[in-house]
């Protein structure tokens, strides 16, 4: 049975330079709107991690996923992303661990490799080793979620006749995904058999993960494909939209200071490719029914998850449009799947 299609929320918790909103008051506002989004029938929250940003963005999913999975009972906790080289592996390991205990078995976790040279000098951790850093991790992770001793020998990480504890309440541990900003990330994906985050074309992360999976004798079917695609459901976009634009023309820019500080530029973000759309959508319920539809249809994407506040927006101007999202466009999606 293919994956059910499941909606969520996504945060970052940050107070742009010149906001009205101190960020006290952001995380405390926006961990309501994340019980709202409980109540609502959202299927899952997620966190985004930066580092040593002005606007204070989200450095570390773990304290807020235990706060908001305290405050909630049926969301879904987990990360796009996680950014793999700057963790401990035992340490993400038990942490997550013990979310999961928390939670009740709610937790996944998205994992990726990380861009900005900023974030890598900050941690005084090379770039050339993200990849290894990353791999090593997923591998230490299943190993340390599997309630067993381990013995681990790799580049970065070495473990002898370790067990570590608590156990996860899920089997295994954890649901992991990758993110796919290239061709490698999305054989990354393929090679340790997790869901996917796919960051770029259809060509370049879509396509050769899929077909590895085919390769190997795996159904593509049986595993989830999320992305952050959001949207606002008004009768009023003139009304609505302005408040939201100034926020993410703020988030566009700080994004593309990353991608010109950095030199490994991903065939994800050639433009002379057509990346998989991660903007917003803005229109009536209907409109919104039909973009997401097609959306759905035409990347295969089993989890849609829109953001929650916008930089320096106050989270109540985003109440209508969320539960518009979730009590009239989710449905109508649900609706059309077979």
């Amino acid at each position: 049975m293919a994956p059910s299609l499941r909606f969520g929320v996504v945060y970052d918790f940050r107070s742009p330079p010149g906001s009205d909103l101190p960020l006290q008051d952001v995380y405390a506002r926006t961990i309501e709107q994340a019980t709202f989004v409980d109540q609502l029938g959202y299927d899952q929250i997620w966190f985004t991690e930066h580092h040593f940003l002005e606007d204070g963005h989200l450095p570390s999913f773990v304290p807020i996923a235990g706060a908001i999975a305290a405050r909630t009972t049926n969301v879904r906790l987990s990360t796009d992303i996680a950014l793999a080289p700057f963790y401990h592996p035992i340490r993400l390991a038990e942490d997550v661990a013990v979310l999961d205990l928390i939670s009740g078995g709610r937790m996944e976790l998205g994992l990726g490799m990380g861009y900005a040279p900023h974030e890598f000098a900050g941690f005084g951790i090379p770039v050339s080793r993200r990849v290894s850093l990353t791999e090593e991790l997923v591998q230490i992770l299943r190993l340390a979620w599997s309630g067993e001793r381990f013995t681990f020998r790799g580049k970065r990480y070495t473990y002898e006749d370790l067990l570590v504890t608590p156990t996860p309440v899920q089997p295994g541990g954890p649901p992991l995904w990758i993110a796919a900003m290239s061709e490698g990330g999305a054989h990354r994906a393929a090679r340790f058999d997790t869901h996917l985050l796919p960051q770029g074309s259809r060509e370049v992360v879509l396509d050769p993960w899929r077909a590895d999976l085919v390769a190997s004798g795996r159904d593509p079917g049986n595993y989830r494909v999320g992305i952050i695609r959001s949207c606002l459901v008004t009768d009023d976009p003139e009304r609505d939209w302005a408040a939201i634009k100034d926020g993410e023309r703020y988030r566009m820019s700080v994004y593309g200071r990353f991608f010109n500080e950095t030199k490994d530029r991903l065939t994800a973000f050639d433009r002379t490719v057509e990346s998989i759309p991660q903007g917003w959508f803005v229109g009536t319920v209907e409109e919104c029914i039909a973009e997401f539809g097609a959306f759905i249809d035409a990347y295969g994407i089993t989890d849609v998850v829109v953001w929650g506040v916008p930089p320096g927006v106050d989270p109540d101007r985003m109440a209508a449009s969320l539960e518009r999202f979730a009590t009239e466009v989710a449905p109508a999606l649900r609706a059309r799947r077979p």
